[in-house]
């Protein structure tokens, strides 16, 4: 008994420390032996998992791959990404299986050499894969990938981009269609050597829409599965939320939407439930806005619906609260909200009951045959540091968002990936805000960098960056939120007490 629960103790704490995924933190018992709160340590592995990319074949997609230098960690580890079909690169026994799981595809080769500075890759046509990420030792905290693909004509045509995504067991998609216009996939990418059972779920403006298609999909090991959502039910349905659940194993998910006249973008999952929310950065010069919010309890929800402006909050004329019927979605036409300047959208609750809700926004940019689409969901404060990749020279957008008290934050940008000298700013950010910083950029840039976001004083900053480009005068354009990184785990303190394993 005394050997055996040691071993479960230092693995307990050692799995908190090597995972990442939650924070151990131990209650305080008499005898313990504790003596002190949690240290904050960091994160030794990192699993990132990125959507197969396009299925045109114009598409131009670039990979980029960064970690910013963390304080505190081992000098060795390495980050790699791999095309999801190809053979596990380890079984559970930690040997090779040699288990070829579907046809080898092209491998973009990203192959990070150093924390720091940026890696990048990339692949053309429909032939790019899913791709499934290992970041270990000094890799791992805060491990960015962004996929960014360009398809320059048919459904969807524009600027493409997401960062790839940590597996999970559940998601929320405000925000599909299945209108004709639109032509929209779940990705569903499972990292692992057993299959996945997941269960697809959509909800429209009366409620639960019934299908059993959706229901116990099976997504083979080391295999992205793209669903068609129109599939999965009859009537079109113009505004849709997805929930997707594991059932066993677990997955990456994000949707990718595909307009046939406004482009297309993916749509990334909506931060968990939350009585209140935050959709940070919507573009100054966005023609149309659409807010798209669903309650998944059993209760309805009555929401205030507030714009965080370079100059304050402001309510939007006539729709200045919202009311969400349980388990159907809403859809409100917001316009053209920002009127010209750097807007967040801020969703309250208009009681001192808050209700749990999830939302998302869809921007559109242009106008008439040259628009441009792209998404905005929910997202969680940056709290600690936040990092996004693959920003240019021109066309990269930071916005920050101060929505409650005024903060501070401290912004940096790495080294180029082909050259450059990392540069750093500090912002305040007054109370009940956006801006659209001045972001610094590496002196000497050559190639892409990455913009890392910390926390310094204040209340929580939400966050998101635009990348932006034009071809034949339509102005293509993405957006990816800044949550934190959870690049550290809390570790308890403790010393030994021998004496707890010899009381009954």
């Amino acid at each position: 008994m005394n050997r055996t629960t040691l071993s479960l103790i230092a693995g307990a704490t050692a799995l908190a420390a090597v995972t990442g995924f939650a924070s151990l933190n131990t209650p305080a018992a008499s005898g313990a032996g504790t003596t002190g709160a949690a240290v904050q340590q960091p994160v030794e592995r990192s699993r990132l998992l990125c959507p197969q990319p396009s299925t045109s074949d114009l598409a131009e997609t670039a990979y980029t791959s960064f970690t910013p230098v963390t304080q505190g960690t081992s000098d060795g580890g390495k980050a790699e990404l791999r095309p999801a079909t190809e053979e596990s690169p380890d079984s559970p026994s930690g040997k090779k299986t040699g288990k070829k799981t579907g046809k080898k595809a092209p491998k973009p080769a990203v192959e990070p050499k150093a924390p720091g500075k940026p890696a990048t890759g990339d692949s053309s046509g429909a032939e790019g894969p899913a791709l499934v990420g290992t970041a270990e030792g000094r890799f791992a905290p805060g491990w960015t990938v962004q996929e960014t693909t360009e398809v320059t004509a048919g459904t969807g045509r524009g600027l493409l981009g997401t960062d790839c995504t940590a597996p999970d067991t559940e998601f929320w998609f405000p925000g599909a269609s299945t209108a004709d216009s639109r032509t929209d996939y779940v990705h569903l990418t499972n990292p692992d050597d057993s299959a996945a059972v997941v269960d697809i779920e959509l909800y429209g403006k009366d409620g639960t829409l019934k299908s059993t298609v959706g229901d116990g999909i099976t997504v083979q090991p080391h295999a992205g599965e793209p669903i068609l959502l129109s599939t999965l039910t009859g009537a079109p349905q113009t505004d849709l939320t997805v929930h997707v659940t594991v059932r066993s194993g677990r997955v990456g998910a994000v949707v990718q939407a595909l307009d046939d006249r406004t482009g297309g973008d993916w749509l990334g999952a909506s931060t968990d439930p939350a009585g209140s929310l935050v959709m940070p950065g919507i573009p100054k010069d966005a023609t149309s806005v659409r807010l798209v919010v669903f309650a998944p309890g059993d209760q309805d929800a009555d929401l205030k619906v507030r714009l965080a402006s370079p100059s304050g909050l402001i309510t939007p004329a006539g729709n200045e609260t919202l009311h969400i019927k349980s388990g159907m979605t809403t859809a409100v036409d917001l316009g053209d909200v920002t009127r010209g300047e750097a807007g967040s959208l801020v969703l309250t609750p208009t009681g001192s009951a808050p209700v749990p809700v999830v939302a998302a926004l869809r921007v559109v940019r242009g106008k008439g045959d040259k628009q441009e689409s792209a998404f905005i969901p929910a997202t969680a404060p940056v709290a600690a540091r936040a990092t996004v990749a693959d920003n240019s020279a021109k066309g990269t957008t930071l916005a920050l968002s101060a929505p409650g008290g005024t903060a501070q934050v401290k912004v940096t940008a790495s080294a180029g990936s082909e050259g450059g000298t990392p540069a750093t700013k500090t912002y305040t950010i007054k109370g009940g805000t956006t801006q659209d910083v001045d972001a610094p950029t590496p002196s000497g840039l050559r190639g892409t960098y990455a913009l890392t976001v910390e926390s310094v004083s204040g209340g929580p900053v939400y966050a998101s960056r635009t990348l932006a480009s034009t071809h034949e005068g339509v102005p293509g354009f993405t957006i990816q939120t800044l949550p934190d990184d959870h690049g550290t785990v809390a570790v308890p303190k403790a010393d030994q007490d021998l004496s707890v394993l010899l009381k009954s």
